[in-house]
């Protein structure tokens, strides 16, 4: 089983150690290796992370060509190291660029690929048993690749506990260099952060603040900032009503059509819970919501609610939160 290997300004990426931890256990019933791939600009010390981590292989793919994400010379590396190795399953993060990168694989391939999973397992016929919601997050559907191979799947951030770190464990490291002949169509014209450098990244935050149309401006919808800053690592959101007004950017969208979030603390202000909304924060450990409609859908998901103006309760519930913790 291999576990593409994401990264960010020379760093390995959260989902990507939370991959790993998924693919041990998976390996272990399978009695396979657990295997990471690596296509990088410079490896440094990110292999051996790999295998504290849990990858019992790592197969580098090492070129200053690497340095930025480009569709197709990723895709034409992790493609040609595929056809030579030939795993049985490989697993993606359902990150901006595992959700590019997978489906162009799985094309060149020809195999089949289930997108978005929340729950993976071993088949009895040990064959990788992939789930993932359906039906706008009504129900889950799991899906099975029993004829053509490599099984592909991506598998959503923070469904998984990120594998303990061993770094007493050792492991094979495996250079692969592609043979020559991609030619990349794709020009990298400006490289821009999609929030300030110090900013928690909605689905890497343990306390979420979201909110939506019923605070009926950004001037309302600015309060949030306020109630995000009362937690440690914490993030504000919005549905995709709250991004279509321009109060925030879509990297802070969560929803089917955004991100996939599960924060310990999850707060939906003026947020009336849309199915595509709530297929993307349901599985939160614990949700509070505020509207004033209490017929609203969100209220079906949410541990707490409070029926009323998100405009007059949250300034009050964060007064009430200053004190608590004063």
């Amino acid at each position: 089983m291999w576990v593409i290997a994401e990264q960010e300004n020379g760093q390995l990426m959260n989902v990507t150690f939370e991959l790993l931890g998924a693919a041990k256990e998976l390996c272990a019933k399978l009695e396979e290796k657990c295997c990471a791939v690596l296509v990088t600009a410079a490896a440094g010390e990110l292999p051996q992370q790999l295998i504290a981590a849990g990858a019992d292989v790592v197969y580098v793919v090492e070129d200053a060509k690497y340095a930025d994400y480009d569709t197709e010379l990723y895709t034409d590396a992790i493609c040609q190291l595929s056809k030579k190795y030939d795993p049985a399953s490989i697993m993606f993060g359902a990150t901006d660029d595992g959700r590019d990168l997978a489906p162009r694989v799985a094309a060149r391939l020809h195999t089949g690929l289930c997108a978005d999973c929340t729950a993976l397992d071993i088949t009895d016929d040990k064959l990788v048993a992939w789930t993932r919601p359906a039906l706008g997050g009504n129900i889950c559907a799991t899906i099975i690749c029993d004829v053509n191979r490599p099984q592909m799947g991506t598998v959503r951030p923070k469904v998984f506990k990120p594998a303990e770190m061993d770094n007493n464990r050792t492991g094979e490291v495996i250079a692969f260099t592609p043979e020559a002949g991609a030619v990349s169509r794709v020009e990298l014209v400006k490289k821009e952060a999609l929030s300030s450098e110090n900013a928690v990244k909605i689905d890497e935050a343990d306390m979420i603040a979201a909110g939506g149309r019923g605070f009926g401006s950004k001037e309302n919808f600015d309060v949030l900032e306020q109630l995000a800053a009362l937690f440690e690592n914490s993030a504000v959101a919005g549905t995709r009503a709250a991004i279509d007004e321009g109060w925030l950017t879509h990297s802070q969208q969560v929803g089917q059509s955004g991100k996939s979030v599960t924060p310990h603390i999850y707060f939906a202000c003026g947020i009336s819970g849309a199915i595509q909304h709530l297929s993307g924060m349901k599985d939160s450990d614990i949700i509070i919501a505020i509207n004033k409609d209490a017929e609203a859908p969100i209220f079906t998901v949410a541990n707490y609610g409070i029926v009323g103006d998100v405009n007059v309760i949250l300034p009050k519930l964060i007064e009430k939160i200053k004190a608590y913790k004063a």
